[in-house]
């Protein structure tokens, strides 16, 4: 697709006129995660019908081609409106952006379409019980099975896997080699046998991260993205768009800055100083968050790293998740903590409270972003590792 701002503009505005649901008005995820989910498909299938789908993504996968100003103008076009982040952001802001990095052309065509329509949700299979912050301490394995692998292991924290139809997982293909390398990234089938799904039960009453159970699970060498005992590769890939989707639009961030002043004039607080001041300090870090997020996306839009830049926007991203949640708080008052039932808005001020802490943890927590801060801009020495040389099967753990 070619064309001018404007006309993206206009087709955009036209497809919500038809399309479009009011944030608030689309199913709740906590409170109805069926039909929240089953909305997304419809809403971004239609997406992709009507040629809005993928604005950066390549033409040859349903993208439009695109650059990241149209980007923004489509972003500002949709303001207001539900696009149901909290289910694509993993599969469109992490592994689709690592399977036009990595993967092969077969892979790239099977799976990069039916992931833009959400004919396909994909999660992230990292993190395990003793492999949080250090993920390279990772012990789910992978064994040679012919010309391919046999995985046993568990996974945790995994966002929407009980929805999801494919992740893409880290698994240790050779123990005999330092942790950081002898890994290796596959594109899993969350319904092969073998692949086990419990959710966790989170502060705020949901059960959107899950525990992930691998007992003898079957892939192919077709499956492998990337390179065999090169996945810290596609790992560390990963996790940097994960940091600048994080950056972009925190992971459904629950409680908006519009949705706080809307509450202000309900409330009769619109007109007081201290809460005008506090919501424009709001404003202000939400504009700089967008603003950098801009500038994230246009440095990856051209195939350059952004690297630490990466890291401050997702630091920025969850003080303002945290600032806002408590702006709704203090402008909310006692209602905020208990509520008519009748109230449309019910537990939403406490619900943002309740979710805003994880915003700080997902993604690699606020200490290891300052960690890569520190190392990376400011120089100074690496964090002290002593098992960085030595063979992982002789480490020692738990």
């Amino acid at each position: 697709m070619t064309g001018s701002i404007a006309e993206l503009r206009r087709r955009v505005a036209d497809f919500l006129a038809v399309h479009g649901c009011r944030t608030g008005e689309a199913p709740s995820r906590s409170r109805r995660p069926g039909e929240y989910v089953a909305a997304a498909r419809v809403h971004q299938r239609a997406l992709a019908d009507a040629g809005l789908a993928g604005i950066t993504w390549p033409q040859a996968y349903g993208g439009l081609g695109l650059g990241p100003e149209h980007r923004a103008a489509f972003d500002a076009e949709a303001a207001g409106y539900e696009t149901f982040s909290a289910l694509f952001t993993i599969g469109l802001g992490m592994c689709g952006p690592v399977l036009l990095a990595l993967g092969t052309q077969e892979q790239r065509t099977r799976y990069l379409p039916p992931l833009l329509r959400a004919d396909e949700v994909w999660c992230q299979l990292f993190s395990e019980p003793g492999a949080g912050s250090d993920l390279a301490a990772l012990a789910t394995r992978a064994t040679p099975d012919g010309d391919g692998w046999r995985v046993s292991g568990q996974k945790v924290w995994t966002t929407y896997a009980h929805h999801s139809d494919r992740g893409l997982l880290l698994a240790r293909t050779d123990p005999g080699k330092p942790k950081h390398r002898g890994i290796t990234m596959f594109a899993l089938d969350m319904a092969a046998p073998g692949v086990t799904t419990r959710p966790l039960r989170q502060a705020t009453g949901d059960a959107e991260f899950n525990e992930v159970f691998l007992d003898d699970v079957r892939v192919g060498p077709e499956d492998v993205v990337g390179a065999v005992d090169e996945g810290w590769r596609a790992a560390t890939l990963m996790l940097m768009n994960e940091r600048v989707a994080l950056a972009d639009s925190p992971i459904g961030s629950p409680v908006t800055l519009e949705a706080v002043v809307a509450l202000a004039r309900r409330t009769g607080r619109a007109g007081d100083p201290v809460v005008r001041k506090a919501v424009a300090d709001a404003y202000v870090a939400h504009q700089q968050v967008e603003l950098f997020a801009r500038r994230i996306a246009g440095e990856v839009s051209v195939g350059r790293d952004p690297g630490a830049l990466a890291s401050i926007g997702k630091l920025a991203a969850g003080r303002l998740a945290t600032q806002v949640a408590a702006l709704a708080m203090e402008v909310a008052g006692p209602d905020a903590v208990a509520w008519d039932p009748a109230d449309p808005d019910g537990g939403l001020w406490a619900y943002g409270e309740l979710y805003a802490p994880s915003l700080s943890i997902a993604g690699g927590t606020e200490q290891i972003q300052r960690t890569v801060l520190g190392e990376r801009v400011l120089g100074l020495p690496r964090e002290p590792s002593t098992d960085r040389d030595v063979p992982f099967r002789d480490l020692r753990r738990g």
